[in-house]
């Protein structure tokens, strides 16, 4: 009953305003729905957006993948489907809150290379923090060779147990894809495509080291293990 007499009591007013040549200001209505478009770039291992900070509502991300392998993007609990290299996808997210909201591409150990981050939503984007470089000790001992060969799905290493020291890495895919040989925590390779090779050297010092490929699924298809460095 009392809102009726509000309505009332508003629309004799506006009536009183007009027949008094007074302009009545019109009741402020729901402001509309944000949206944004980011264009999203990925490669291998990193994403760069065109925008790290937008207001709530809905924002469309249009990721495109120039890397050499697939990658997805994931934000706000809605991720894409894997990118091909070379394809785009679009992701639509709706923020309904302000706050800071990180992504990432969620194939595995992607993320830990460096394809993460976050957006200021209603805020200013996070600041990107550098870790310093903590300086490694060089290990002393003979030079070795090891000869990896790359298939589907495995890896064929010449030596699995080598002496610490300098390894020097001949890389060979012989499959009918690419891949790449990642020695955690060491070096990652280049991905090679079918008939590539590459060689490095890297000082590494005894303890066991895991290594894998970093194209989506194939360390699940058997494309890991571990290489024993003695001291």
């Amino acid at each position: 009953m009392e809102r009726f007499r509000v309505v009332i009591a508003v629309v004799a007013l506006a009536a009183m305003g007009a027949a008094a040549g007074l302009v009545v200001p019109a009741l402020a209505s729901p402001s509309r729905t944000t949206k944004t478009t980011v264009f999203v770039t990925a490669t291998d291992f990193s994403f760069k957006l065109s925008k790290k900070s937008f207001p709530a509502g809905t924002v469309v991300f249009k990721v495109t993948n120039k890397g050499k392998i697939g990658h997805n993007f994931k934000i706000n609990g809605k991720k894409t489907p894997l990118i091909a290299k070379g394809k785009t996808a679009t992701l639509k997210v709706v923020f309904k809150k302000k706050g800071k909201y990180a992504y990432l591409c969620t194939v595995a150990g992607h993320a830990k290379l460096g394809m993460k981050g976050a957006v200021g939503v209603g805020v200013k984007a996070p600041t990107v923090t550098t870790t310093p470089t903590t300086a490694t000790t060089t290990v002393t001992g003979p030079s070795t060779t090891i000869t990896v060969n790359m298939d589907e799905y495995r890896f064929g290493l010449s030596q699995t147990t080598v002496p610490q020291g300098n390894v020097t890495f001949v890389i060979h895919n012989v499959g009918q894809q690419t891949h790449n040989f990642d020695l955690q925590g060491k070096r990652i390779g280049g991905f090679l495509d079918p008939g590539q090779s590459e060689t490095w050297t890297v000082n590494i010092a005894a303890r066991t080291w895991h290594y894998v490929c970093d194209v989506p699924y194939h360390a699940a298809s058997g494309m890991e293990g571990d290489l024993v460095v003695t001291g």
